[in-house]
């Protein structure tokens, strides 16, 4: 039995060293995640992420910082950061692992908070909050894509500075953040710490900016001509500016629930045209319905506060149609037309058309 125990001592021993050097090798990998990656990675970035973000309003900076490099290798190193470090689903349903919580993320150079329709509850979570508020005090710099602007709002951090946000959110912004400036004419504004965007795609731009303003302009050229994109640092296309807010009607929904077919979506800062393709009973009993939702100013997909004048009602054996009027917040005279057409050899379904133009432009 001596013999045994004699043994069994060194089996011990070398299973008690072998255990500490794999907590030792899970320190060294726990602190190498809370660093840069290699000798030449500047900066670290995180993007917060949550239950409901839009996918491109994180992805496309993801994508775009990964394009800056330094020698022998990245420029940035890129992490996401989840609320609790679990699993979260996105807005259109894919599944993310954050790589870290908010309670053992590495403090970031540059924080990225993204939008979706799941940063509202998030607004709500004091844990959540003062995580973005903290980390956004002690960053270089701040990235808002769409209404990611509303932590920044919800947070303070937007008083006294210019800031965007989506072309839908914007009237919402300006309550959310009355000490802010709040615009709604260009792709992005640079505070010079923080940088809002407005949705989507604009994110990409505000990341090509802030590329250059880190890396030079080559950089975030090289990053641009990378993904394939169009990069146009004075682009004028800002949805929000686009005569497409003073439309009726919320598109998406409509063509979920009414079977509405989009047909055409057009349009510039002065005109606008809409065409479905709509089941109805009849021409004429789709109008009503259509002038009764204009007049009550329902599902209204700009401005609340504009209100539609109906001007007239004709109907012929070949059409059906409505006129209309309204004035915008900046006092601008506005002419609209809602015209029911039947769809050539089919029943009960018909082209349905809606156009606005500025008086001035009507031509």
């Amino acid at each position: 039995m001596r013999s045994f125990k004699l043994r069994f001592i060194p089996l011990l021993l070398a299973a008690i060293m072998c255990l500490g050097q794999i907590v030792l090798a899970q320190a060294d990998q726990a602190a190498s995640n809370a660093r840069p990656q290699s000798p030449t990675v500047e900066r670290n970035l995180a993007i917060l992420l949550f239950d409901g973000v839009q996918i491109i309003d994180y992805t496309g900076p993801y994508e775009t910082f990964g394009h800056a490099f330094k020698k022998d290798g990245s420029a940035i190193h890129i992490y996401t950061v989840g609320e609790k470090g679990s699993a979260i689903t996105t807005s259109m349903g894919m599944s993310v692992n954050p790589t870290y919580s908010i309670e053992n993320a590495p403090q970031p150079d540059i924080l990225v908070l993204p939008g979706g329709n799941g940063v509202w509850p998030q607004l709500d979570k004091p844990n959540v909050m003062k995580w973005v508020e903290e980390t956004a005090n002690k960053a270089e710099v701040v990235l808002s894509v769409c209404n990611g602007a509303f932590f920044l709002a919800k947070a303070g951090l937007l008083d006294g500075l210019q800031a965007t946000t989506t072309f839908s959110l914007i009237a919402r912004l300006k309550e959310a953040a009355p000490k802010a400036h709040v615009v709604d004419n260009v792709r992005y504004v640079d505070n010079g710490k923080f940088i809002t965007t407005a949705g989507l795609s604009s994110g990409i731009e505000g990341s090509l900016h802030l590329t250059e303003k880190l890396y030079g302009k080559g950089m975030a050229q090289m990053s641009a001509v990378g993904m394939e994109y169009n990069w146009q640092p004075d682009s004028t296309y800002v949805r929000a500016a686009l005569a497409e807010r003073y439309m009726p009607f919320k598109y998406e929904y409509r063509v979920i629930e009414d079977g509405w077919q989009p047909v055409l979506r057009e349009g510039n800062p002065d005109r606008w045209e809409n065409k479905w393709i709509v089941p109805a009973e009849s021409a004429i009993k789709f109008l009503e319905s259509i002038n009764t939702i204009i007049a009550e100013n329902k599902e209204y997909g700009g401005l609340a506060s504009v209100k539609w004048n109906r001007l007239a009602t004709d109907s012929a054996k070949s059409a059906t149609q409505s006129r209309w009027q309204f004035t915008d917040e900046k006092g601008r005279v506005w002419n609209g037309t809602a015209l029911v057409e039947p769809v050539t050899g089919e029943q009960q379904r018909f082209m349905f058309t809606v156009r606005i133009a500025r008086a001035s432009s009507s031509k």
